[in-house]
């Protein structure tokens, strides 16, 4: 680790065991920031407050731009005390991706969009709910029904861009063998080129569905293990 990494630690929600990423900013100095737990406020903390006891990871970004070290950190103390923490746009990985590329992202989010509109909310809020025991019981019911029906509709906003990119596959491969009947070598480098190019996309897609299968089938086996 170094100035300016983006770090991240598995979380557990409750009962529920390494259920997901928590990002900071490493500030060099064995402070880190980062949107801190509960509080939901970005603050600058201990390495330790933020690990708590977990074992750290660097992130990688290998594709597109980064900042040099001073600069991520820079962008990581000018929204120290921001209190708009949102989990669909504005989560700790979205900050941590803003201040290290200047890209507001969260691949998590995106990963787990998939699994939610194949779960009933009734499979996930028995475990939810006792992993928030001692709580507003009704209240927690109403905020995880909410909370899970807004990232659904976002799913049905992003899973149709899968769909797309496999039937731009098929369509280009189509025009291939065409362009190859009528003897236009040209047309068909082009067409499998395009072709190629949407089977990375839809590949890129279907590895992620791939992790999204362990972490849905960790939820359901932790909601089985607890009734």
């Amino acid at each position: 680790m170094a100035k300016g990494d983006c770090i991240y630690v598995y979380r557990n929600f409750g009962q529920l065991e390494g259920v997901y990423k928590h990002y900071g900013i490493d500030c060099g100095d064995g402070t880190v920031i980062h949107y801190r737990k509960p509080s939901e406020v970005i603050e600058q903390t201990s390495l330790l407050t933020f690990s708590r006891g977990n074992p750290v990871y660097v992130a990688e970004y290998s594709e597109g731009f980064g900042y040099i070290p001073d600069v991520v950190v820079e962008r990581a103390k000018s929204r120290l005390g921001e209190r708009d923490y949102n989990l669909l746009s504005n989560n700790c990985e979205h900050f941590a991706s803003w201040c290290k590329t200047g890209i507001n992202d969260s691949k998590q989010i995106r990963n787990y969009l998939p699994a939610i509109a194949t779960l009933d909310i009734s499979q996930l809020y028995k475990p939810i709910q006792q992993a928030l025991k001692g709580k507003d019981s009704s209240n927690n019911k109403r905020l995880t029904a909410e909370a899970l029906m807004d990232i659904k509709s976002v799913w049905n906003q992003v899973q149709p861009k899968y769909q797309e990119a496999i039937a731009e596959a098929q369509t280009w491969n189509k025009v291939a063998k065409k362009a190859l009947s009528q003897e236009r070598e040209d047309l068909a480098r082009a067409a499998i080129a395009k072709k190629l190019d949407y089977e990375r996309q839809a590949s890129k897609l279907e590895i992620e569905l791939s992790e999204l299968a362990e972490i849905t089938a960790n939820i359901v086996r932790s909601q089985r293990d607890s009734a």
